[in-house]
């Protein structure tokens, strides 16, 4: 389906705030940003000249409705819909309105899919793949501490590309992802800036400090605050775009005959799938993974993988940890900032 255009529209200045907050405060994705902003481009496109707090429960029915008579897949529908409620909700919090006309309004039903995640064979596969193990370039070792870091600690696309080799505060600039060389753990601040704290496997680790051998070698003079401390650099210095860990992954599986659809978030749903196969806690792998509700995390019990062992240094693939360390399920799952003399 086409998305319809909206060259006749323009969002009001309360939108304009309303997703700046969401940027700076809650720290949406680009991608969902860019999702809003066409949401709320259909709302004023469909209000036309009526005012937006004067728009009516049953319009929102009939403009769902219409949405779905062009072809919008009711993921898409729910999606607008909790966007156009979103906005009214805070909207309300800054001018008095008699009602959120979206509320009340359901979108069509949706059956939940299944997330797709590799086997352990097919990760391992991925991992080892002769072409990553052969090479050791700068630009390899970078590829595979990302990949082995995705898969050992679950993390988001967004949540790699963020960290920083080590916790930095300084007037203009925060960390909002590090690694904790000493602890073996890696701090990142997810969805709703939640931050939460993952273990890092063994060959993980000793990947990602072969790549900081090399990583120097990249970082530029005149580098920015955020492009210096960055932990994974492009080849001109900057701060790696999530572009460019899609399209290394991509290109990996398909030179290891993997589906050529694999993205990184595939590697967070094998984290996910194989490490709730082995420890069967449920409530470990959503503190892990970052998720607000336990329902999302529910949905990696439906998938079908082999047992590996019951613990997360016993039983993850990359794991092998040398230290003693306590199982996943009771590993510290959440992390405050360290103070100004923390490293």
């Amino acid at each position: 389906m086409t998305e319809r255009n909206h060259p006749a529209v323009s969002l009001t200045p309360d939108m304009v705030l309303w997703l700046e907050e969401l940027t700076k405060h809650r720290r949406y994705s680009a991608h969902t940003l860019d999702a809003y902003q066409q949401d709320l481009l259909k709302l004023v496109d469909f209000a036309q000249t009526q005012a937006l707090d004067q728009v009516t429960s049953m319009q929102i029915r009939q403009w769902i409705a219409q949405l779905h008579a062009q072809g919008y897949e009711p993921t898409s529908l729910r999606r607008i819909l909790s966007a156009w409620r979103s906005f009214y909700r805070w909207w309300a919090t800054k001018r008095p309105l008699t009602l959120n006309p979206a509320q009340d309004v359901r979108a069509p039903r949706v059956g939940q899919p299944l997330p797709k995640a590799l086997s352990v064979d097919q990760t391992q596969a991925l991992l080892d793949a002769p072409i990553l193990q052969a090479q050791e370039t700068p630009l390899t070792w970078r590829d595979r501490a990302m990949m082995e870091l995705l898969y050992s600690s679950g993390l988001r696309l967004s949540e790699l590309v963020q960290l920083d080799c080590q916790y930095v505060r300084e007037p203009a600039y925060t960390s909002l992802g590090w690694i904790d060389w000493e602890a073996a753990d890696v701090h990142v601040t997810g969805k709703g800036s939640r931050v939460r704290t993952i273990a890092v496997g063994q060959t993980a680790l000793n990947v990602l400090k072969e790549w900081l051998k090399h990583r120097d070698r990249f970082v530029q003079n005149n580098a920015s605050t955020s492009d210096r401390y960055a932990l994974f650099l492009g080849e001109r210095g900057k701060r790696i775009h999530p572009r460019v860990v899609q399209q290394r992954l991509k290109t990996l599986a398909i030179q290891t005959d993997l589906p050529a659809d694999l993205h990184p978030h595939m590697l967070r749903h094998s984290f996910a799938s194989h490490l709730l196969q082995s420890s069967q806690d449920l409530r470990g792998v959503q503190e892990m993974l970052g998720h607000a509700s336990i329902s999302t995390t529910q949905i990696y019990t439906k998938l079908d993988f082999q047992h590996l062992a019951k613990v997360y240094d016993a039983a993850h693939p990359r794991a092998r940890r040398q230290k003693s360390t306590q199982p996943a399920s009771t590993q510290p799952l959440s992390a405050q900032p360290p103070s100004d003399s923390d490293p």
